[in-house]
């Protein structure tokens, strides 16, 4: 993979960097931020990490997590210089309206959207856990035990620890290239998949308690009285869109998550060839072909029958 020569020399040549991710960060989001920023710190720049939602506790097995910040006010810094990971515009990142010396977007998801002095976007990368990898290899850094786990950990969570159809030899040759650098699939699968809480358990049975199956699409959804129900919030229905797409005769999987009254956040997967982006796409979201999302406004009923709709399967 290619690396831009003018993105390195802007990491090459600025001293200070804000490295910002979307909100709601996901593994590879959190990954990625963290490997770079460390690979910069080894090159003796100075980074600040910001998500405007706290990270998820069961990402904190991920080494320097606790340097993210959600304070605002720690963005308001002068002649510094913006990196946006695993994301493409400020309103994503929740940072619109700050203004930075300098911006460079990093990003696996296919987007028309224009911001970013430098835009290294790559829709074929299977994470931006695997551009950051790159990236780092064309820094002259040799990666580090703490680098690995969280680039493993963030392409572990893209490619549905190496189940889906972005999984490919390269991905995989990286993953070994992680795993000789120190990360340990078995510890990384054990700290994803086997160390829920018992609340976020209680939440996803009652999330299953909501299925229905209508040609071919699965649909589940969680309310925010479910959340008070149980103790849990958004960021524990991580991996809850993924599920229902195990059930043999379910063509797409779609996971509807209560913002407020009549706002819902749709989470899409789907299988083989149905491109799911494009249907987010047409309702102002975005994502992958397999894996996209988009917010809706309107009751649930509505809500599910304008996605039906939509689909057509």
């Amino acid at each position: 993979m290619k690396v831009p020569d003018k993105l390195i020399s802007f990491l090459e040549n600025e001293e200070k960097y804000f490295i910002v991710t979307h909100i709601n960060p996901d593994g590879d989001a959190i990954g990625s931020s963290l490997a770079l920023s460390m690979a910069l710190e080894m090159l003796g720049k100075k980074t600040f990490l910001y998500d405007k939602d706290p990270i998820p506790e069961f990402y904190h097995y991920l080494p320097s997590y606790e340097v993210f910040t959600n304070s605002i006010s720690s963005l308001v810094t002068h002649n510094s210089s913006l990196i946006l990971i695993d994301c493409n515009t400020p309103e994503r990142a929740g940072i619109e309206g700050l203004n930075f010396k300098f911006s460079a977007v990093i990003d696996h998801h296919d987007t028309e959207e224009v911001f970013g002095d430098i835009r290294w976007i790559v829709p074929e990368a299977a994470a931006t856990g695997v551009m950051v990898f790159y990236l780092i290899k064309k820094l002259g850094i040799n990666i580090t035990r703490e680098m690995a786990i969280n680039l493993y950990s963030a392409i572990s969570i893209d490619t549905g620890t190496f189940r889906f159809g972005n999984t490919t030899a390269e991905t995989l040759r990286i993953a070994a290239d992680l795993v000789e650098a120190g990360a340990s699939p078995v510890s990384i699968s054990n700290n994803l998949y086997e160390t829920w809480s018992k609340e976020r358990f209680a939440l996803f049975s009652m999330a299953l308690n909501t299925l229905e199956i209508r040609d071919g699409v699965a649909i589940t959804y969680i309310t925010q009285e479910m959340y008070k129900k149980t103790g849990t919030g958004p960021e524990d229905t991580e991996n809850f869109p993924s599920f229902t797409k195990i059930i043999r005769d379910v063509k797409v999987s779609a996971f509807f998550r209560e913002l407020d009254n009549n706002s819902w956040k749709v989470s899409l997967r789907s299988k083989g060839d149905i491109n799911v982006a494009l249907i987010a796409s047409q309702m102002g979201g975005g994502g992958h072909k397999n894996a996209a999302g988009f917010v809706i406004k309107s009751e649930l009923v509505s809500a599910k029958e304008t996605l039906l709709k939509a689909l057509q399967l």
